[in-house]
């Protein structure tokens, strides 16, 4: 289903969420983002150690670039996430994606209105497209550089805690929703007026 320009007739919020502003949702993500990280990072030392990150087997340069390199890793990785967000929202009929930066998170948002299914694909759509593009890349990278992409998966499965959480919230709810995401809130509506 396309995504809609204005909310139809007979629908009602049911369920809005600001993560700016609602400091107990924010503590669950970020709380949800620390969890993931501890179950990526601690098995997966035991597989890949994550001192092959700090060798200094191949000298001083080799260790200054790939500190250098995660560190503009994780900045392009933000902007990628976020323009996979915007081609999803493209391909569900959003003609115009505003972008942000809130300080601690960038976001790409619209105006429109979309369906469940839509919303979900849009949500989730960064997270599957790069954990497989990562998960690719780590496979045939050098030990050393394992934990520099090992870390923007990291980034890439903690930071879409936001969005797994959205998704698994708005799963429950009734199959006619339509949902607008400004970027830093979703607002939900039905024609179903029960509050969730």
């Amino acid at each position: 289903m396309k995504a809609l320009k204005d909310l139809p007739n007979g629908y009602e919020e049911i369920f809005s969420v600001n993560l700016q502003k609602d400091k107990k949702v924010a503590l669950l993500i970020n709380t949800f983002a620390i969890i993931l990280t501890i179950i990526m990072a601690v098995p997966m030392h035991f597989h890949v150690s994550v001192l092959t990150l700090f060798s200094m087997e191949k000298g001083l340069g080799s260790y200054s670039i790939r500190f250098i390199a995660l560190l503009l890793l994780i900045v392009a990785y933000m902007i990628l996430h976020e323009f996979v967000h915007a081609i999803a929202m493209k391909l569900f009929g959003t003609k115009k994606v505003n972008f942000g930066f809130t300080g601690l998170y960038a976001f790409a948002g619209s105006d429109d209105y979309y369906n469940k299914r839509s919303y979900i694909i849009i949500a989730l759509a960064p997270v599957v497209i790069w954990g497989i593009i990562l998960g690719i890349i780590n496979a045939f990278v050098p030990e050393d550089w394992f934990w520099v992409i090992y870390f923007i998966q990291i980034s890439n499965i903690s930071g879409a805690a936001g969005d797994i959480y959205v998704t698994a919230k708005f799963s429950k709810f009734p199959k006619d929703i339509l949902i607008k995401d400004s970027g830093v809130g979703m607002t939900v509506y039905s024609k179903e007026t029960v509050k969730h």
